[in-house]
């Protein structure tokens, strides 16, 4: 299979202090295959977030480089890298963020209208996703009148309405029930097979990894794993 993610030596740290700096990422090299689903697992606070902000180019490493889809981000500007992102990538949160001040089909709608698809097209696309993942007849609620089960699809579908190559998940069934949680890892499991997409989740549960083509494990600044 073709690598899509590339990770070569990647070296990221936070100041704490005028004297002190914390070490998130040393050293961290990865291949990750293109339609593979590949689950990064590690403590709380062990830089699974930052290792997929980094893969998203929402932020820099101190040292090394990142390949997605060839093309490496961080030799690009901040507006390419944007633009980059917005085209290629989705991302699904652990709290949703769902824009409270938009209907669930307005929520979906945005990443079509900034993708610039036209009015026609972005509500098709809208209205075919929400009818599979059952949420057809909620279109025109409001995320805070929505169960979190229901506001996890949405924030899932909104991610993958743009038909982007690269989905990253940062614990994307945290606060979810445990029959929710089934139903959002099937969702996200049939990505790979049905769009080719490449989908990397950052997670602590052995549920999510155990759906996984490939589990690598973060501490202490180290990315392990076969």
């Amino acid at each position: 299979m073709t690598p899509y993610v590339v990770l070569e030596d990647l070296d990221k740290h936070y100041a704490e202090g005028t004297t002190h700096r914390q070490v998130v990422l040393s050293g961290v090299s990865a291949q990750i295959d293109r339609g593979s689903l590949v689950a990064i697992r590690g403590r709380s606070g062990s830089g699974k977030s930052t290792l997929l902000n980094l893969i998203a180019g929402l932020d820099i490493p101190d040292r090394g480089s990142i390949r997605v889809g060839g093309e490496n981000l961080h030799a690009m500007t901040d507006r390419a890298r944007t633009l980059f992102r917005r085209r290629h990538c989705g991302f699904v949160f652990q709290f949703f963020n769902l824009i409270p001040v938009l209907t669930v089909r307005e929520n979906v709608m945005i990443g079509l209208e900034l993708n610039a698809f036209d009015d026609d097209t972005a509500s098709r696309k809208t209205r075919e996703l929400l009818a599979t993942v059952h949420l057809a007849d909620r279109a025109d609620s409001f995320p805070d009148q929505l169960s979190g089960g229901e506001q996890q699809r949405v924030a899932l579908i909104r991610a993958l309405a743009h038909e982007p190559r690269l989905l990253l998940a940062d614990e994307p069934t945290g606060n979810l029930d445990a029959t929710t949680e089934l139903e959002i890892l099937d969702l996200i499991r049939r990505l790979p097979g049905e769009r080719n997409t490449t989908v990397i989740i950052a997670t602590h549960s052995e549920l999510v990894a155990g759906h996984a083509d490939r589990v690598l494990l973060l501490g202490s600044g180290k990315l392990t794993g076969s």
